[in-house]
């Protein structure tokens, strides 16, 4: 399968509209964002567990990034609520369920094999840094060579400096409404910026999104043609 597969294109998905399809478990859903392979695939998905379902024991071959949107999730190292920012290196191996249920957003065989660290933060209790901007706050999750994860808010009438972004971006919004010139985009909104976009963001009415940057494979060279 292929869905979205060309990390040079920019890619805006509203999630609440995309409908839940089954994986090969009894009780686990998902929303697919970006896919290449079936089963085994590179993938950017939101999961749902519905109460009670659970998922038999399988390994990351790619490693496994988490971020559990609603509910808590668990696994025989132990639960993670709304709010946990969990990473599954290459080689790792689980068997996950959720007893009340849960959502996530889940990304598939996108680590290097070097970043081995397991990670799990609880995000309702990081601490906020002030962002290049006023009115702007930052928590940072995760940073591996070029790549760095953060969540991201914004104070109602924020406004960004035009920027670019070599690696790419990724963003999901999780509250309020995020902004640039290409369009207004409302909690549950995915955006996938690709290598070398530029845009000038802002948020009317405040926001928090939870952003990547600088883990997609920048496929040009520096004059535009290609590498």
């Amino acid at each position: 399968m292929e869905l979205h597969p060309d990390l040079s294109q920019r890619a805006v998905l509203d999630t609440s509209s995309l409908p839940w399809t089954a994986s090969p478990m009894a009780g686990v859903e998902r929303r697919m964002l970006d896919r290449r392979g079936d089963e085994v695939a590179r993938a950017t998905s939101i999961v749902r567990y519905v109460p009670g379902s659970r998922f038999e024991r399988h390994s990351h071959g790619g490693g496994e990034e988490i971020l559990v949107l609603e509910g808590t999730f668990s696994d025989e190292q132990g639960d993670y609520p709304i709010g946990t920012y969990l990473r599954n290196p290459v080689g790792s191996s689980h068997a996950p369920f959720s007893e009340e249920g849960c959502t996530l957003l889940v990304k598939l065989h996108q680590m290097h094999p070097a970043d081995q660290p397991r990670l799990v933060i609880d995000t309702t209790r990081e601490a906020w840094l002030p962002g290049l901007v006023p009115g702007l706050e930052v928590m940072p999750l995760h940073a591996f060579g070029s790549e760095h994860v953060a969540l991201v808010r914004w104070a109602p009438g924020t406004v960004f400096q035009r920027h670019g972004h070599p690696g790419g971006e990724e963003i999901l919004v999780l509250a309020g409404v995020f902004q640039d010139v290409q369009g207004t985009y409302p909690a549950g909104s995915w955006l996938r910026n690709p290598p070398r976009s530029v845009h000038r963001p802002w948020s009317e009415a405040g926001c928090t999104i939870w952003v990547k940057t600088g883990h997609l494979p920048n496929t040009q060279g520096p004059d535009g043609s290609d590498a």
